[in-house]
């Protein structure tokens, strides 16, 4: 548990969360379509999964 608690203070965690944070608190100001945030929320999200699925195949 200590771990991957741990594991979600990486740089890269931080990243997308805020990331996600920001793009979502801009889509409720409606500051971006429904049409970007998807784009982007689905880039962000794609890359720490697959990051996180490349490092569990390489262990």
């Amino acid at each position: 548990m200590k771990d991957r608690l741990s594991a979600l203070l990486t740089v890269k965690s931080l990243v997308t969360v805020t990331l996600t944070g920001v793009f979502a608190a801009l889509a409720l100001q409606r500051c971006v379509s429904a049409q970007e945030f998807l784009t982007v929320f689905t880039v962000v999200i794609s890359f720490y999964f697959g990051t996180q699925h490349e490092r569990s195949n390489a262990a």
